[in-house]
């Protein structure tokens, strides 16, 4: 497994849990973070055994933005990752899964500050835990900024307009219940617990079959912004193949049978 010093990376089963580690930061984006991040994404693709991602910080914080100066580099920590940067220009918005989508679906567990680019990346991932005490929001325009990391296309698709256009343009801080009743996140649990829930729903996906799990997410954003009659067709031509795999028939054979399934991704 990968990781960096900001960045560390666990297996729990078939789930690879991504922790943000630069709590004395509230885990601003560092270079060494975005390296680790866009690294453990690469990982989650390329290995068959892991069905789920969960991304979380440590210290009791989820991701406080990008930190500029650590970026630019200029003497702090993540100079010896600068060859990457140049190698890849585009390595920190795969990172910030601006550029880069995981073909397994990707868990957030928030635990206080997600907040300018902690809430950016958040957009990127597919199911999200909320402690009761985060606190989320796109604070660039109070600074004279922009919110680059995808939220004025992202933000409106993902929640009603009012409530996108209020966010991003008051630059205000949203408490949990607030991301919940405008549909920022799904579950709202008890501070210290948004890992374990987040871990929970890794679990039952991690049940499903992968093949299945897999096309399911893929049609859901491939047809996001198609008409009705052009999403159909292409849910048929993502989902029919999935009944032929062998995985299909152990799940019809495993309910038959009375027994858990086991898949193979065949």
């Amino acid at each position: 497994m990968g990781g960096t010093e900001h960045l560390t990376v666990e297996r729990h089963g078939a789930t690879l849990v991504l922790t943000m580690n630069r709590p004395e930061a509230k885990n601003a984006l560092s270079l060494p973070l975005l390296v680790g991040l866009h690294d453990g994404w690469l990982e989650a693709d390329a290995d068959d055994e892991i069905r789920s991602v969960v991304l979380t910080g440590a210290g009791g914080d989820f991701c406080a933005g990008m930190d500029l100066k650590a970026l630019a580099g200029k003497g702090m920590a993540g100079d010896h990752y600068r060859d990457r940067l140049t190698a890849d220009p585009d390595l920190h918005w795969k990172a910030m899964l601006r550029h880069h989508r995981p073909r397994k679906p990707v868990i957030a567990a928030v635990e206080g500050y997600c907040v300018a680019g902690g809430t950016e990346i958040l957009q990127g991932t597919d199911i999200r835990v909320a402690a009761e005490s985060a606190t989320f929001g796109l604070f660039e325009v109070k600074r004279g900024l922009f919110p680059i990391g995808g939220s004025t296309v992202r933000l409106p698709r993902q929640i009603p307009r009012t409530h996108a256009l209020e966010m991003l343009l008051t630059g205000r801080p949203y408490s949990a219940a607030e991301a919940a009743a405008v549909g920022l996140v799904g579950h709202v649990v008890p501070d210290g617990t948004a890992l374990d829930k987040a871990l929970e729903i890794a679990g039952q996906i991690n049940a499903c079959g992968p093949l299945a799990v897999e096309a399911v997410k893929a049609s859901v954003y491939e047809t996001a912004e198609l008409t009705e009659t052009d999403g159909l067709a292409a849910e048929l031509a993502r989902g029919w193949p999935v009944f032929d795999t062998a995985d299909a028939k152990e799940g019809a054979r495993a309910f038959a049978e009375k027994r858990p399934p086991v898949y193979r991704r065949a």
